[in-house]
């Protein structure tokens, strides 16, 4: 238990971790993911190369250190964290092996001066009290997981009943289980975690589910990155009959229920959460707008899956942004060419009534276009709390 001495320590890191937080995660995950191997396959490589995950550690053990008092501030924090460990099956036993690296980290970051043995007790007595809270929470989720109708803990086996071209960069994998018993429900925008064998070393990752619940399967559809060591083995070596291992459905990135008009944004292989939504959304009354923005046709997946939705559901109007304009003659052709802007996104949503749109908005894709969607969303009077999207990083990033 937290003492109020302990608190007021954990209360003056802040400042450290504003200045040195990046730098503190980062000499962590050296330690760690080079001493206990064990914990590797829970850690996304690319992520560590190009800095996102130090980098959203550091925003979350600082938004812990703001609220050590009232961490029912944290708001979605907690449970955004909670959903990405049940994805990647974390355990009780990986918790102690991550709070002894943190706690060298600080000590070998910070330098035995500033990092005395009263700060690393409060740090240690702080990331017991997180931990305790986190493994509680994560317990539950995996009871939920195991009781609910087809239900499952830990790996099952499900066999890859179809492979499907989308896009020049994009496939789709149909999924069944092998024990050909029924699938757990989920939520549209949540995802499923695959757990593979990959060059000799086991790795997992999460893929959003692409097509509505039906019982019985899911449908991924994944992007195949330039240099992506996951991406290009699914593509290349996952075939039609092939069993791959799959966590239960986790993300808090969710359809809410709502009457408002619904907007759905989504740039890339961010489309693939909407989907799923989009279909479940097209079983009520409201009005929906489904804006994709892609950089051409070639890579536009879903397009005549999208088009045949509109032609049967006058509820739905959909518009497309192309980066890069089509031949004139193409049947592609999109509603706008170039970088969606709060200009265009303006044409394409309800009408504004006293400088509010009272929408629901839901947006993926690379950051830079996040960045720009939000921005507009805000210029263009949708309240806040109506915007949602998931993003992988401290969300000041996309301010």
């Amino acid at each position: 238990m937290l003492t109020v001495a302990q608190k007021a320590i954990i209360t003056a890191t802040v400042p450290l971790l504003e200045t040195g937080g990046e730098a503190l995660t980062t000499h962590f995950y050296r330690i760690l993911l080079g001493e206990h191997p064990e914990v590797r396959p829970l850690f996304n490589q690319a992520s560590q190369a190009n800095g996102e995950q130090p980098r959203a550690l550091a925003n979350g053990v600082l938004m812990y250190a703001r609220h050590i008092d009232r961490l029912e501030a944290l708001g979605d924090l907690a449970a955004q964290i909670v959903n990405k460990h049940v994805a990647l099956q974390v355990l009780p036993e990986h918790y102690p092996i991550v709070g002894a690296c943190l706690l060298r980290a600080i000590r070998e970051v910070l330098g035995a001066e500033v990092a005395t043995d009263a700060v690393i007790d409060a740090w240690a007595a702080a990331y017991d009290e997180l931990a305790n809270l986190l493994i509680g929470a994560e317990a539950a989720a995996y009871d939920r997981n195991a009781s609910a109708p087809g239900g499952w803990r830990g790996a099952r086996p499900f066999r890859v009943a179809r492979k499907e071209a989308e896009s020049d960069e994009i496939t789709s994998f149909y999924l069944e289980p092998v024990d050909e018993q029924p699938v757990l429900d989920f939520e549209p925008g949540q995802y499923i975690s695959l757990c593979l064998q990959v060059n000799g070393q086991e790795v997992r990752r999460n893929y959003s589910l692409s097509a509505a619940p039906n019982g019985r399967s899911y449908r991924i559809s994944i992007k195949r990155e330039p240099g992506g060591v996951v991406s290009n083995h699914l593509h290349d070596e996952v075939h039609e009959g092939s069993t791959l291992d799959v966590f239960p459905p986790s993300g808090a990135f969710t359809l809410a229920h709502s009457e408002r008009p619904l907007v759905l944004i989504s740039g890339g292989v961010g489309i693939t959460p909407t989907l799923a939504m989009l279909e479940s959304a097209l079983r009520t009354a409201r009005p929906i707008r489904f804006v994709h923005c892609a950089r051409s046709h070639k890579v536009h997946a879903f397009r005549a899956s999208i088009d045949a939705l509109a032609k049967k559901h006058p509820q739905l109007e959909r518009f497309y942004c192309y980066e890069e304009a089509p031949q004139p003659r193409s049947d592609a052709q999109p509603h706008a060419v170039g970088r969606l802007d709060a200009q265009t996104l303006s044409q394409w949503m309800p009408a504004a009534k006293q400088d509010v749109r009272d929408v629901d908005a839901y947006f993926l894709g690379p950051k830079p276009f996040m960045r720009q969607v939000k921005r507009s969303l805000r210029e263009l009077g949708v309240p806040e709390h109506q915007v949602r999207y998931e993003f992988f990083g401290p969300a000041s990033a996309l301010d």
